[in-house]
């Protein structure tokens, strides 16, 4: 498993570089990165941007969620588990195990989680 994808939301811009660029140092290989992005302003861009993800998650051997994740990402989860993708799912506040915040697709088996720090999910991936 070398290649991979890291989808999340804006918010979480800083954090996803930095699990990319950890991982980028292993010589793992990033099949695309949306942070470069600015935010869509068009229906064009979202077509665009939509298809450059799609495809990243299709070339990725694994995917990597990180909450909070907006809808794009969730449906990045869902495209992940349609294509047999193993998928490691972080959230630093333990929002997997709690029944109000959680997802039916959080606890499928093919979703590794971790909860805390983001440098026990680069370990959980590592392993």
């Amino acid at each position: 498993m070398k290649n991979f994808y890291v989808a999340s939301s804006f918010k979480n811009l800083h954090t996803v570089r930095y699990v990319s660029n950890q991982l980028i140092e292993q010589g793992y290989i990033q099949t695309y990165d949306w942070t470069k992005n600015e935010r869509a302003s068009s229906f064009e861009d979202l077509k665009e941007i939509g298809t450059l993800e799609k495809e990243a998650v299709q070339e990725a051997d694994f995917v990597i969620i990180l909450l909070p994740a907006g809808k794009g990402s969730h449906i990045e989860l869902g495209m992940a588990l349609a294509l047999g993708k193993q998928i490691f799912l972080h959230s630093p506040n333990d929002e997997v195990n709690q029944f109000e915040t959680t997802s039916t697709f959080y606890h499928l088996p093919e979703v590794n989680t971790s909860n805390g720090s983001i440098d026990d999910l680069l370990n959980l991936i590592s392993t």
